[in-house]
């Protein structure tokens, strides 16, 4: 999908400017051709030999240089390019941008360019802040210019604040978003759940699942790249929040119910989540001490989100799954007429390298029809892709 994809990569004079080898060389490693062009500035703080023996390309910079080619070179670049990414971004770089003004190989190039331009800020705080430099940031983000967050730290001048250039991962991501969009949810409002609940005991011990989340975080990115407006209500998980998406964190099956029924007239909904069907019938203030005698802890049904939906559903495209050990088809059959679901993704947890925790799934989608779906064993971001693409086109 990445393959051959080209992404000139702008590189202005701020101090990240040594950051753009490490993006580089992270895109080249994804099997995308990277071209550079540097700014007279940025070569004070990297050298172009160091931009050209990791690109594999030669680095372009004086717009009056010998041509390599008959081609005029910015605008063999601004056409060829798949999208133009300008990491570090100054407030100099931003502000001639948003006036119009091409007065150097890179400004001249993006100028030029109708492929999509994503720019990562880079700069210190009160410059990022200048109300100027937010107008200019405005102004572009209007003209359809993508833009990253500057991180928040310490700062290379010594200050403290907002203006460090995003982690350069988060910035691969969103080259790698860019690149695979399609316009299969576009403009859709997608809601995924994702990860565990957590049910306390007492402030010490609490009912939980072996849910990774891995799932639903798959199609939560993977939706974003179809060009829905993502909504990721998530349960605790140690993974990355995906880029683009409106993330929303909850713990217990209370505040998933809580914060689903917010967005529960979404175009799709997509019940990745593992919700607790018991919580604690009571729940100790304090830490419940141990005794020499069994502990017997009452539980109550907790609400059941998906059943929620469906008795209240529109024109939602409503997609339950199944996490099951055993009758893998007969209780997903049974769960799509109980919920009123549209799809339902059924799983076999028991089976090795695949369901809870691992990097893989093996499913079996079956909608409302009774029409079935397999998908054989494999990665769970492919998985989603797979996913989307079928739901999306039926």
């Amino acid at each position: 999908m990445l393959k051959n994809k080209l992404v000139v990569l702008g590189v202005t004079g701020g101090i990240a400017a040594y950051k753009a080898a490490d993006i580089a060389s992270r895109l080249k490693k994804i099997d995308i051709n990277v071209k550079v062009i540097m700014t007279k500035h940025s070569k004070e703080f990297i050298s172009p030999l160091t931009m050209q023996s990791i690109s594999q390309n030669h680095v372009s910079s004086d717009m009056f240089e010998e041509p390599k080619s008959f081609d005029v070179e910015h605008i063999a670049l601004a056409k060829a390019a798949d999208l133009f990414l300008i990491a570090p971004a100054t407030a100099n770089f931003i502000g001639k941008l948003s006036s119009g003004i091409a007065d150097d190989m890179l400004t001249t190039t993006v100028m030029a360019t109708k492929a999509p331009v994503l720019i990562a800020p880079a700069m210190n705080t009160n410059m990022y802040l200048n109300p100027i430099t937010q107008e200019n940031i405005e102004r572009l983000m209007k003209l359809k210019y993508k833009f990253i967050k500057p991180d928040s730290g310490r700062l290379a001048c010594g200050d403290l604040g907002i203006g460090k250039l995003a982690p350069t991962e988060d910035i691969v991501e969103e080259v790698i978003n860019l690149l695979s969009m399609n316009t299969l949810y576009k403009d859709k409002n997608v809601l995924v759940t994702a990860g565990p609940t957590i049910e306390d005991i007492d402030p010490f011990r609490y009912i939980t699942n072996n849910s990774s989340g891995k799932m639903g975080y798959s199609i939560a990115r993977r939706a974003y790249q179809f060009g829905a407006n993502v909504t990721l209500i998530s349960g605790e998980t140690n993974l990355k929040i995906p880029q683009g998406v409106n993330f929303i964190k909850v713990r217990s099956s209370k505040e998933m119910l809580d914060e689903v029924i917010k967005y529960k007239d979404s175009d799709y909904v997509f019940m990745a989540a593992a919700v607790s069907d018991y919580t604690p019938e009571n729940f100790s203030d304090i830490k419940v001490k141990k005794q020499d005698s069994n502990l017997n802890i009452a539980l109550k049904r907790t609400t059941d989100i998906l059943k929620t939906l469906g008795a209240d559903k529109k024109d939602t495209i409503l997609v339950g799954f199944a996490a099951e050990t055993n009758n893998i088809k007969e209780y997903a059959k049974n769960k799509i007429k109980s919920k009123n679901l549209d799809y339902i993704i059924a799983n076999d947890i028991s089976q090795p390298n695949s369901g809870f925790k691992s990097d893989n799934n093996t499913v079996l989608i079956i909608d409302k029809f009774g029409i079935e779906k397999s998908y054989e064993n494999m990665p769970k971001n492919d998985l989603a892709y797979e996913i989307l693409e079928y739901i999306g086109r039926n």
